[in-house]
């Protein structure tokens, strides 16, 4: 054996244990991240399934649902208003061919009366409201709700309007930035480093790399959300407009690649938030929980709502007795836990919701 060998082998082993032991302990390396809130219940564009998207009437009932975090997507219009919008061109929202930054505020049209919802083919939403919102009104009609704002265009000039606007609520605890995209999310850090943020997709390949690596546990990580898709409802509930994620096989490797529990519970272990989405229906939240998720974007407040209230999560562990390995030892045992749910409305007379979370060891 070539003498280097002795060092190298010892040093991959140190290495490996190392990388294990901090990977189930970043306390010993990282400080868990302060949160000024956590949430599991999450109304994607307002709760887009039950109501036309990211309306007041929407946001509105996502909150009466017991929501917990509103997500939606912000644009500038001609004469400088902040709109609440996921599309820039307003073709498939309301079937003119026309974009946001084109027009005045009190020029845009109404959304149809009916819209496709993007994350359940086939499905459509209706609603009495069918006007855009100003960023500023969800924000002063719902001043303790957390608010996920992506931001879709390199726009300095929105994005400084945003962050005017986070500022002038006091709200900068209670937002957060996301952003597919390195660039904005630099703008957007660069304009407003008080607010949490989420990451980018090249961040999201850095760490799926360093978690493969083991390489993870020694690096400090800024970011406080990870929201990403869950994998198992391409081609299902939505099909995708790339081809290549039309893919079974390609689905199938971005589902064991990313999907993996013990990077989510590191993270979590960090503070850090583990959001999967767009899940639209029981057996998909089921299995975003199972992954290690600890929240869930849906476009059906509603159908979530009720997920969370009468569903456990169970976890199975099998032990094989030391005198006879084939057999199984069955242990079961339900804890609960309580949080308390703020009408983000008012500043006063909070809900309280009790899940109860049965673990079943076998």
């Amino acid at each position: 054996m070539a003498s280097w060998l002795y060092f190298l082998v010892p040093a991959l082993g140190g290495y490996s244990v190392a990388s294990y032991f901090l990977l189930k302990n970043p306390h010993v390396l990282h400080r868990r991240k302060h949160k000024a809130f956590t949430c599991t219940h999450i109304s994607h564009r307002g709760g887009c399934g039950e109501r036309i998207e990211s309306t007041m009437e929407a946001f509105t009932h996502a909150v009466d649902q017991g929501t917990e975090m509103l997500e939606l997507d912000c644009h500038l219009t001609k004469d400088g208003h902040v709109v609440v919008s996921h599309d820039e061109n307003l073709l498939r929202q309301t079937g003119h061919d026309v974009t946001i930054s084109s027009l005045n505020f009190q020029e845009l049209p109404l959304y149809k009366e009916r819209l496709e919802v993007t994350f359940k083919t086939g499905e459509f939403s209706s609603g009495s409201d069918r006007k855009f919102t100003l960023l500023e009104e969800v924000f002063r009609r719902f001043p303790q709700m957390p608010v996920n704002i992506e931001v879709k265009e390199n726009n300095p000039v929105l994005i400084d309007k945003v962050s005017v606007l986070v500022k002038q609520y006091d709200r900068e605890q209670l937002t957060v930035w996301a952003t597919t995209s390195s660039g904005i999310m630099k703008l957007c850090r660069d304009t407003n480093s008080s607010m949490p943020y989420m990451f980018t997709v090249s961040r999201g390949l850095q760490l799926l790399l360093l978690f493969y690596c083991g390489l993870l546990p020694f690096v400090p990580l800024g970011e406080s959300f990870l929201q990403f898709y869950l994998p198992r409802i391409f081609n299902r509930t939505f099909l995708p407009e790339s081809r290549i994620l039309r893919n079974k096989v390609v689905v199938s490797l971005i589902e064991k690649l990313t999907m993996r529990k013990s990077l989510f519970d590191h993270l979590v272990k960090r503070g850090i938030q583990v959001h999967l989405f767009v899940c639209n229906t029981d057996d998909d939240i089921a299995a975003a929980f199972a992954a290690g998720a600890t929240g869930v974007m849906s476009d059906y407040p509603t159908l979530l709502a009720n997920y969370l209230h009468t569903h456990t999560h169970t976890h199975t562990h099998t032990q094989s007795l030391p005198n006879a390995p084939r057999q199984l030892l069955t242990h079961t045992h339900t804890h609960s836990h309580t949080h308390t749910h703020i009408d983000p409305t008012q500043r006063s007379s909070p809900t309280t919701y009790t899940h109860t979370h049965t673990h079943t060891y076998t």
